[in-house]
């Protein structure tokens, strides 16, 4: 059982390790800011996810420790993680970076103007 989940603890690992990797990326080749903040959002939560689950089976099978820190630390990543990213986008949209040229739809303007035009 335990070369099993050692396996398993290590295929996490690489799993994540590529998935921060296509994160870099995504960071280096998406044209505009909303792109890019959805690559490090969403790959690279499920990268570091991955990389501290297969730590915390490792631990589990291997050292035979259930970790609370490493569960505290994957619990906080899930958490943090796509809030921080959702604030960074809508803290850029409001600031006016513009969108993409290639961008076909839009579907915050209306309601940014309903609340820009409604303010005193």
């Amino acid at each position: 059982m335990n070369l099993i989940g050692e396996l398993f603890a290590a295929i996490l690992v690489l799993f994540g390790a590529l998935f921060c990797g296509l994160s870099a990326f995504g960071l280096i080749r998406l044209p505009d800011v909303y792109l890019r903040s959805h690559a490090a959002t969403k790959s690279a939560t499920l990268g570091v996810l991955c990389v501290l689950t297969g730590a915390f089976l490792y631990f589990l099978f291997y050292v035979e420790v259930v970790s609370i820190k490493l569960l505290l630390a994957i619990v906080f990543v899930f958490i943090t993680s796509p809030v921080a990213g959702h604030l960074n986008g809508r803290a850029a949209y409001r600031s006016g970076v513009p969108l993409w040229e290639n961008s076909v739809q839009d579907d915050l303007a209306s309601v940014l103007e309903q609340n820009t035009s409604s303010k005193p």
